[in-house]
């Protein structure tokens, strides 16, 4: 049973405790819902919406936030900066009841994006010595220890925080397509291995990867990612006591691959994502859980009749996402307060049973 500042700030929301709506990752305790922050302008009408949705969100329960240095030229980070800051700073919360991630590997803008990209490149990351050129695949993606360590200090900074609960490399399958699997998982784990290097440093906690194609692709896809090699990368990089704590992928009604495709091998046997990584110890983050909105409205009644007393399809959206065996939490975008307090709706119900799950999949 988790304890600390976590399970301390879980305990002020007995009504959400008593439904399950946390659980236990890594040694804390997280809500079920995650508050994302990949979609919206980046401008400031959008940042101010996101202070107050993430202000509103931690003091009502949600205590897992997530975002990605490039989301929203780095602006999402900020925005999480600002509104952990303020509820600390008026003595609301502590910062170690929050469980923060980020992610790392695409190259991010700077407020907003600039002319010439190309140009922004060589200025901010090739004259300083960060990366080569060489080391961009598909024209935005580096996962080069230097660069990965620069990333994560700059997070920092965005963030105001001197660590990161749990960060991720971010869709790494991308790099795929300009290498062989060989030199890719060779790659991974000299990635790893700065990774670990930044946990000996406390700057980061945990590590993971965040996805989007690769877990949920079959083994013959040219960008499928085997958990099981990303593991062994893992291990290669920080021994048998590595820091690889974590996966994100999409899950949601319309994109169930990670429960119900046999992407992963576990031994001799083809097994679901989420088989594989509870089997690994590893904990399963879900993206898209109301697929950006597009299931937040008609759902088949069979979904319907699956999840009765629920107020609105988001809500129902969420609840088969986090009520799925072997998912920790799902993440939802949500700017506005009216998102917080709609989705949070949840909270009043204890996750369905994977009977349940289950029927909607036969």
């Amino acid at each position: 049973m988790p304890t600390g500042a976590t399970a301390a700030y879980a305990d002020r929301f007995p009504n959400l405790k008593s439904n399950g709506f946390y659980r236990s990752f890594n040694g804390l305790t997280v809500s079920t819902l995650g508050l994302g922050t990949y979609l919206g302008n980046a401008d400031e009408a959008d940042d101010l919406l996101y202070i107050e949705a993430i202000g509103k969100a931690l003091v009502s329960g949600i205590n897992l936030l997530d975002s990605a240095i490039n989301y929203r030229c780095m602006r999402s980070e900020r925005n999480i900066g600002a509104a952990l800051g303020k509820q600390v700073a008026e003595g609301k919360l502590k910062r170690n009841e929050v469980v923060v991630c980020t992610k790392g590997g695409f190259l991010p803008f700077d407020g907003e994006p600039p002319r010439d990209g190309a140009a922004y490149f060589h200025r901010e990351y090739v004259a300083q010595g960060i990366c080569g050129a060489e080391d961009l695949v598909a024209g935005c993606h580096v996962m080069t220890p230097k660069y990965l360590k620069n990333q994560v200090g700059r997070s920092l900074a965005n963030l105001g925080l001197s660590s990161i609960d749990l960060f991720y490399l971010h869709n790494p399958e991308i790099q795929l397509d300009e290498m062989d699997p060989p030199e890719f998982y060779k790659r991974l784990a000299e990635a790893f291995g700065a990774l670990e290097e930044l946990v000996k440093e406390g700057r980061i906690a945990s590590h993971g990867t965040a996805t989007w194609d690769g877990y949920r692709a079959p083994p013959s896809d040219a960008g499928h990612l085997s958990l099981e090699k990303v593991l062994k990368a893992a291990e290669k990089a920080g021994g048998s006591r590595h820091h690889f704590r974590a996966v994100q992928l999409p899950y949601n009604l319309g994109m169930a691959e990670a429960y119900a495709a046999p992407t992963q091998t576990l031994g001799s046997q083809s097994v679901s994502l989420l088989a594989a990584a509870k089997a690994n110890g590893v904990a399963v983050f879900t993206s898209a859980s109301i697929l950006q909105s597009r299931l937040t409205q008609n759902l088949p009644p069979a979904v319907m009749e699956a999840f009765p007393g629920f107020a609105a399809d988001s809500q129902r959206s969420i609840q088969f996402a986090r009520s799925t065996p072997g998912v920790t939490a799902a993440l939802v975008g949500m700017k506005r307060v009216a998102h917080v307090e709609e989705n949070l709706g949840v909270a009043a119900h204890p996750p369905t049973g994977t009977e349940v799950i289950e029927g909607l999949f036969r």
